[in-house]
């Protein structure tokens, strides 16, 4: 609900119901424009090879570890680890 392109208030998603009626209308949105789910979409990510990070300061501040996370997600890596790794590449969705 805190999207700014979608024009709502953050503190909205507060209300009950809220959160779902917003999933429900962006799974609606992205299947008229032919965006695959999210699970198939990191499944397409994945199988092209490209490698998917956990942001290791998000992990810490809400306890994770790397057994809550996808098997897609290769490592939990810090800011200064991500742009080593990602030298002379393309850097997408940071």
């Amino acid at each position: 609900v805190g999207n700014p392109g979608l024009h709502l208030a953050t503190w909205l998603g507060g209300f009950p119901g809220v959160s779902s009626a917003m999933t429900h209308y962006l799974e609606s949105k992205m299947e008229k424009l032919d965006i695959p789910p999210i699970p198939e979409f990191v499944e397409m990510i994945s199988d092209t090879g490209a490698q998917l990070y956990a942001c290791k300061a998000s992990v810490d501040l809400f306890g994770m570890t790397k057994e809550d996370f996808i098997p897609q997600v290769a490592d939990i890596i810090t800011v200064g680890e991500f742009f080593e790794k990602s030298a002379g590449g393309q850097i997408i969705f940071t």
